[in-house]
Formats: C-alpha cells, structure tokens, sequence
C-alpha cells in the first residue's frame, strides 16, 4: 500500500468515514503533534485502534504545531510526520489540521470513540460533549512513563 494513500482531505475522510458508519464499524479518532515519533506514541495508538474497527489521525499542520509548541517546533515537517505516521498499521486515515484544535474535524467527522492521553479529563478533551452527545465514548490512555518528544529534544541538546 501507499502511505500517502492514508493521509487524505477532510472532504476525502468524510466519504470514506460515511463507508465505514454505513458498513456499522466503529470508528476511533485521536489527534496530536506526533513531532518525534516514540514508542510512547506507538503503544498509545495501538491500544487506541484496539478500540474499534479503524482509526482516524487528526495531526497539526506546521502552523498549527509551532503556536502549541513554540519556535523551533515542529522538528519534522508535516509531510515527513503524516508518512511516518501512515506507516503504523494502526492508523487508517490521516488528516491534517490547521486550527489550534481539532473541534471542527471531531465535529465532521464525528468518531464513534474519541481518544485522548491520560493527562486529559472529559472536561478537557476538545470535542468531548459532542461526541458524547451523539452516542459516542470518550477515552483515555495512560501515557507511558519517560517517554515524551520533549525528553527526546532534551537529550539530543545535551550531547
């Protein structure tokens, strides 16, 4: 398969999510900057796919990472961090974002499961109520102990 076959539109990902809520499959969403991809980040996906039938990967644009992150993020292009990402099997889709939020593709798309890490709350998960709200569940994942971008950039300063 071609990895760039699984990062498409938003106009794209809507048809191929209305497919897969026709066919009755569940649906799982998460969303992220995926700067440097750790197993941290791979085991949080994996244990997020196991949650449904495919997976949808809502990932920042560049704008979008260095207003969260600040300068000099991201470390990796957009492109370069939608085809690594499109390399785990675990994801099905990847769209990109633009806004600081994911809220008006969670909105579209609307997820059968929307997932988050275990830093966050309901209360605090962008796009929450209204997938609760149309029957949806709202999840999160514990994150794996020492395992983040940051210490990554961290340790690659110090030497």
């Amino acid at each position: 398969m071609d990895l760039n076959e699984k990062i498409v539109d938003l106009e794209q990902a809507v048809q191929i999510r209305s497919r897969w809520k026709d066919a009755d499959e569940k649906v799982v969403f998460t969303n992220g900057c995926f700067d440097i991809l750790h197993p941290g980040h791979v085991l949080y996906l994996t244990e997020a796919r196991m949650m449904g039938d495919h997976m949808i990967l809502g990932l920042n644009t560049d704008a979008s990472v260095q207003r969260l992150k600040g300068p000099g993020r991201p470390i990796q292009s957009e492109n370069d961090r939608a085809i690594v990402a499109a390399g785990l099997w675990a994801i099905d889709l990847i769209v990109l974002f633009d806004e600081d939020t994911p809220y008006d593709l969670i909105k579209t798309l609307m997820p059968d499961v929307l997932v988050k890490g275990g830093d966050y709350t309901f209360d605090t998960i962008v796009g929450a109520p209204v997938v609760a709200a149309s029957g949806g569940e709202v999840k999160t994942i514990d994150f794996v102990e020492g395992k983040s971008t940051t210490r990554i950039i961290s340790k690659m300063i110090e030497k």
